[in-house]
């Protein structure tokens, strides 16, 4: 299974993420976070999720300018895209129904915005 194969190390076999992540660790860098209902990848529209795995957490903010040390790397050389669209899908859908439908609503509020 992809998310076993390339998440699971530091996001958790049970997406619960690494005790602590909202706190910095000695390196600075935030723990991975949960990926269940409990994190806030829900909070994440379907495009930003699919950018932060494939190009990793510090080069998708630098190219918004902003500097952040992510422990997120980058999976492009590693996952295709159709792959990464998988990973998300399966994320997805381990959340209850109420978190999928707020998420969805994000993700179609992001696709309006970006047909403007």
């Amino acid at each position: 299974m992809l998310y076993a194969e390339n998440c699971a190390s530091c996001h958790g076999a049970g997406l619960e993420g690494q005790p602590e992540w909202r706190t910095p660790g000695a390196d600075g860098r935030l723990p991975a976070p949960p990926h269940d209902e409990t994190g806030h990848t829900w909070h994440h529209p379907d495009s930003l999720l699919f950018d932060y795995t494939k190009l990793g957490g510090a080069a998708l903010l630098a190219r918004q300018g902003v500097e952040f040390d992510s422990g997120m790397p980058g999976f492009a050389d590693v996952l295709t895209d159709q792959q990464i669209h998988n990973i998300l899908a399966f994320i997805r859908s381990t959340w209850p129904d109420r978190i999928r439908e707020v998420q969805a609503a994000r993700t179609e509020a992001d696709e309006q915005r970006g047909e403007n």
